[in-house]
């Protein structure tokens, strides 16, 4: 989703299907208010959030107010990290209808569990996905054979991955039990946890999302459960 960036007069008069000059005469008289705020510039840019009121003869006309949401959701197994799928439950069809016009930011795979966190603000949803950013995932993984200190050492080294010729960025395991741990990655290339482990041979059995940078999903919180989140992230 890309940000919204426009003129404050040009939203205006396309909103109203005024002409340049009649918007110029509402912003001249201060009957344009951008944020609660009389504005009279119209080359202001208003951007995705901003809300636009217009005082029409009295009656205050909101032109656009649209409020920052963001969820978590526990995503079950079996549920695809999409908006539209004609095989598989998405994750939108575990919201009310008032939710389904967020993005998912952060995708996981079909048999993964865990955090998912959807949102309307397509800037934050970049500064969690996009790879400078370096926020930090935290997953819980088990596996089909005991864990090795080599792999262990192998993940905070990083692992090349042949097909994409490169090597990946140095990554936490925390062995919590012989064959489960914990995976801190700040990176996400595809299947990268699975990959990992592949590169042992020792398959990946489940993996479940229990953080992203300081959100975390509740331990009491269901799988299909959703709740919002009231302190997104500030970067």
């Amino acid at each position: 989703m890309t940000s919204y960036a426009t003129r404050l007069d040009k939203f205006v008069g396309q909103q109203l299907g005024y002409k340049k000059r009649q918007v110029q005469l509402l912003l001249a008289q201060g009957l344009v208010t951008l944020d609660n705020k009389v504005c009279h510039h119209g080359e202001q840019l208003i951007g995705q959030f901003s809300k636009v009121a217009v005082d029409l003869d009295g009656e205050i006309k909101v032109l656009r107010h649209i409020k920052p949401l963001y969820i978590m959701l526990h995503k079950p197994a079996g549920v695809v990290s999409a908006t539209v799928d004609d095989q598989h439950t998405t994750v939108l069809d575990l919201l009310p209808p008032e939710y389904h016009s967020l993005h998912i930011a952060g995708r996981l795979d079909l048999s993964s569990t865990g955090l998912l966190l959807l949102t309307n603000d397509g800037q934050w949803s970049r500064l969690i996905t996009q790879p400078d950013t370096k926020l930090a995932k935290y997953y819980t993984v088990t596996l089909a054979n005991p864990i090795t200190q080599a792999q262990v050492d192998a993940f905070a080294q990083g692992i090349y991955f042949a097909f994409e010729d490169l090597t990946t960025a140095p990554a936490q395991l925390n062995i919590l039990t012989a064959t489960s741990a914990q995976v801190i990655l700040k990176q996400g290339r595809y299947h990268q946890i699975k990959r990992m482990f592949g590169h042992f041979r020792n398959p990946v059995l489940s993996i479940h999302r229990t953080q992203i940078g300081h959100i975390k999903l509740p331990p009491s919180m269901a799988a299909g459960d959703y709740r919002v989140v009231s302190d997104p992230m500030d970067f």
